[in-house]
């Protein structure tokens, strides 16, 4: 939509003042304590002397003159003049009548120093499709049909439950052509993304960033639009719909969030108000490097407030499950992809950013506080330690931390080729050293299979079918390791091109029978982890995990025990990184009885050779890795196999 400013044109005249905000609202507001901004600031529809109307307020200390423009006065900057609150908040305010939902609007602001910009809404609920960059008044009334999710969350402990997410970007998953290939709106995805997700028995989708921003390329990473789910693929409601069907689905959903840096868009948050409102004055603490983007200021109470009650809007107002937090190590460390000099230290000269950690902890005790079923997660990519131990004890409060290393290592591990991997079985082992110094997301994300590092299957060795074989074993193990899992879309499928953000997952690669093989052996295990406590129960303490060797290096073999609370609950895991078969393979089990193979990643239905442990497993009173007891197993080439023990046949052995 194109505007034209009409500076001379007649002032409609406005009702008395009218304000949302009492003195409450503003002590909390000033303080950086009021996390619900977004009932106060922005546009909301409201009734003020008998009319309906649209009451406006906007954040600008450092403007000399503000006033909302829009469809409803021709964008003229001189009709609607707002008013500055006498309590210095610098809040502005206005109530026009007869400004319905549905218009767009703009603020604009004159500083001082003589800057003049029209600005988009900060708090708006909604905003115009891409290029444009207007802010369209709007409500959140929707009602919610996901009553049974709400109240099971609320009465379970969200980390001892399954944790299997399927991380999706929004505009890529599945395009629609018709006749031209366009995005699938969230209502579609609440149908075919619930529907996939429910048949592949994921429990969360992570969706990257829904928040409004201006340019596609950057994956919603580049945020403008804190409060408003990108209008590209619908409004408020559709997506409130999207929610509401995964949750009646079973189906949390986990929201990306980035409260570390915004890009500098004029219509954006930077130089709001002619001043450095929003981010730092200085750039070498308000200027990403990496990303040309400007980086909050964690010093201001107001800003504090605005990444707050941005958090807990996305829970109270859409019921999200869980935020991931984007980019924590670039908030922890002033120096981070800064060289010397360019830099301030912190009051003690060192690189922590003392501000945004006490944020980060501020952020996960209110949201813990708000929503005590709410899980956050850290994409952290440092040794900081107690990401995930309770601020009460000095850490960041996180529930869960991404574990990068276990990625970086594991990935580096399959990329060799199996001939080599005995000398490289210790970047498998090492992760076992560190996995409960915090509660770990094992993370298959988007970052893996972009810019020439190849999709998953391509960073297998071998032939056709050993690079179908890698990724199934990649994901056996995975799902035998301690933590949490999450898989981008495309590798649920072994999808062979790179993600690319312009176009939809290679669906049509499912009809080939590897690829279907690949996406049926994730369902299996997905199921298998929902079905047996031993995969989650004790997931993020040494309690859950025992090794029975790790140090067989020759035949690049490794076998561990998972448990759960119960100690019948118990798993073994055998994996053979190497196309080579193993016969009568002994391995030392903690219990006396009889075995049974329940999943086995080289099964004839999910593309591999069928080498198999069929039947009654029975145990030999034959010693072996500090057991009495031993099975005889046959490893699959490049294959996982899990065997859990058969309680049914115990009357033999206590006889």
């Amino acid at each position: 939509m194109e505007y034209t400013v009409e500076d001379t044109a007649p002032t409609q005249e406005t009702l008395p003042w009218f304000s949302l905000f009492s003195e409450f609202d503003i002590s909390l507001f000033k303080a950086g304590k009021h996390y619900q901004l977004y009932n106060k600031l922005g546009s909301h529809q409201v009734q003020h002397l008998g009319k309906t109307g649209t009451y406006f307020a906007v954040w600008a200390p450092n403007a000399k003159n503000v006033s909302v423009i829009g469809n409803f006065n021709g964008w003229n900057r001189t009709a609607h003049a707002m008013h500055v609150r006498w309590d210095h908040s610098g809040i502005w305010e206005l109530f026009i009548p007869e400004v319905a939902v549905g218009e767009c609007y703009k603020y604009f602001i004159e500083s001082h120093n003589g800057y003049k910009v029209e600005k988009g809404d900060p708090y708006a609920y909604h905003w115009e499709t891409p290029p444009h960059t207007a802010t369209i008044t709007s409500d959140l009334s929707y009602a919610w049909a996901d009553e049974q999710w709400m109240t099971n969350r609320h009465q379970s402990k969200p980390l001892q439950k399954p944790l299997s997410v399927y991380e999706v970007h929004l505009g890529s998953w599945r395009r629609v052509l018709d006749p031209e290939s366009r995005f699938m709106t969230y209502r579609e995805m609440a149908v075919e993304l619930t529907a996939y997700c429910k048949d592949m028995n994921f429990t969360h989708v992570e969706f990257m960033p829904v928040m409004e921003h201006p340019f596609y390329g950057s994956w919603g990473y580049q945020l403008t639009g804190y409060f408003a789910p990108s209008s590209r693929y619908g409004n408020a409601q559709d997506f409130m719909y999207l929610i509401d069907q995964l949750h009646q689905a079973g189906i949390g959903v986990i929201l990306d969030w980035v409260p570390s840096h915004f890009p500098t868009d004029e219509h954006g948050l930077g130089y709001f108000d002619g001043t450095h409102l929003y981010e730092y004055a200085d750039p070498r603490k308000g200027f990403h490097p990496d990303w040309k983007s400007l980086i909050f200021n964690f010093c201001r109470n107001e800003v504090r407030a605005f990444l707050i009650s941005n958090a807990l809007y996305w829970l109270d107002k859409y019921h999200i499950d869980g935020l991931r937090v984007d980019a924590v190590a670039s908030m922890l460390y002033l120096d981070y992809s800064r060289k010397e000099g360019e830099w301030i230290p912190n009051e003690h000269g060192g690189r922590e950013n003392l501000e945004a950690i006490s944020f980060l902890q501020e952020f996960n005790d209110a949201v813990h506080q708000h929503h005590p079923d709410v899980i956050t997660i850290a994409e952290e990519s440092t040794a900081w330690p107690g990401v995930t131990q309770p601020t009460s004890w000095g850490g960041l409060g996180f529930d869960l931390k991404w574990m990068m290393g276990w990625m970086h290592d594991t990935l580096s591990y399959f990329e060799n080729e199996p001939l080599y991997r005995s000398y490289h079985q210790g970047q498998l082992t090492f992760s076992l050293v560190y996995a409960f110094t915090e509660k770990f997301v094992l993370p298959l994300s988007h970052d893996e299979v972009v810019y020439g590092k190849h999709s998953l299957i391509n960073k297998m060795p071998g032939d056709n079918w050993q690079q179908f074989a890698n990724l199934r074993l990649l994901y056996g193990y995975m799902y035998g390791h301690p933590g949490a899992k999450m898989i981008f879309m495309g590798g649920d499928f072994a999808q062979r091109h790179e993600w690319a953000h312009d176009y939809s997952m290679d669906w049509h690669e499912t009809h080939d029978p590897l690829h279907k093989g690949v996406q049926q052996w994730l369902k299996q295990l997905n199921t298998l982890y929902k079905q047996y406590p031993a995969f989650y129960e004790n997931s993020y303490s040494p309690d859950g995990f025992e090794w029975i060797d790790m140090n067989d290096s020759v035949n690049s073999v490794l076998s561990w025990v998972r448990k759960g609370f119960n100690e019948q609950d118990r798993l073994l895991f055998v994996a053979n990184f190497t196309p080579v078969v193993r016969h009568n393979y002994r391995i030392g089990v903690p219990q006396l009885g009889v075995y049974q193979e329940i999943l086995n990643s080289d099964n004839l239905s999910y593309g591999g050779s069928d080498v198999l442990n069929s039947g009654n497993l029975e145990t030999y009173p034959i010693p072996m890795h500090g057991k009495q007891h031993s099975l005889l197993l046959t490893l699959p080439p490049l294959g996982i196999t899990i065997l859990k023990y058969d309680t049914s046949f115990d009357w033999l052995y206590t006889a």
